[in-house]
């Protein structure tokens, strides 16, 4: 059987953004999107989305879902055939960082949460993308549904994690890491530190595209997942 390949979304995201990879690569093998949304650690999220998981997969993660992907290497290495890590780093939040997510738990927790609105776009999008309609009205959908709960657990869990670096030198199966050349959340510089850590990793850069490069560009990632499943179908056929 062809592998299966386990996708995981970013912080209020949702299958929706591998909509473009669900519909490429589902006709060749099972795909499946993960939810993110009930535990508030990383290390829940990752326990939830191994229980729902086939025994050997490949698998894929998007900014607080390569934060999961990477706990996932350090709990079940066995049974991932494949890493690619996407728009993400390896790093915990800096105190900067750590300050603004907790106000923004704050916010919510009175009553505030307006989910991604406008002014909070130009750091999720390229800004050629900002005037484009549909793409910016489905990632306003996927926090609308995604919800106050959800992010309060989601932002909790984020908050959280461990640094990921110590363990990336042991990461042992093919690994692709990308990152949109214009990410302003995870920039290409904590790419290129996950890609020179872990051995053997291609680094590929999206062109033209901000921290949702699979919603973005989705043509260019697909060419970079094929090229990854493609290293993986190499490395499990015959010897």
């Amino acid at each position: 059987m062809t592998l299966p390949v386990l996708f995981l979304p970013g912080l209020l995201c949702d299958a929706d953004l591998w909509t473009a990879q669900l519909n490429a690569f589902s006709a060749g093998r099972p795909v499946a999107v993960a939810s993110l949304a009930e535990a508030d650690s990383v290390a829940g999220l990752a326990e939830a989305a191994l229980a729902a998981a086939p025994p050997r997969f490949a698998l894929a993660g998007l900014s607080m879902g390569g934060y999961v992907a990477l706990e996932i290497m350090r709990r079940a290495p066995q049974r991932v055939a494949g890493l690619a890590l996407l728009d993400t780093t390896a790093r915990p939040d800096t105190e900067e960082q750590g300050r603004r997510r907790r106000g923004l738990i704050a916010l919510a927790r009175t009553g505030k949460f307006k989910g991604v609105t406008p002014r909070l776009l130009p750091l999720l999008l390229h800004p050629a993308r900002l005037e484009d309609p549909v793409l910016t009205g489905r990632v306003m959908a996927m926090a609308a549904r995604i919800g106050r709960d959800a992010f309060l657990r989601q932002q909790t869990a984020i908050l959280g994690r461990p640094d990921s670096r110590p363990g990336l030198p042991r990461i042992g199966c093919p690994t692709v890491v990308v990152c949109g050349r214009q990410d302003e959340l995870t920039p290409l510089p904590v790419s290129q530190e996950m890609a020179g850590l872990i051995p053997g990793a291609d680094l590929v850069v999206i062109e033209d595209s901000g921290h949702l490069s699979t919603m973005e560009q989705p043509e260019a990632v697909n060419a970079a997942l094929a090229a990854w499943l493609g290293r993986l179908a190499d490395e499990s056929g015959p010897k």
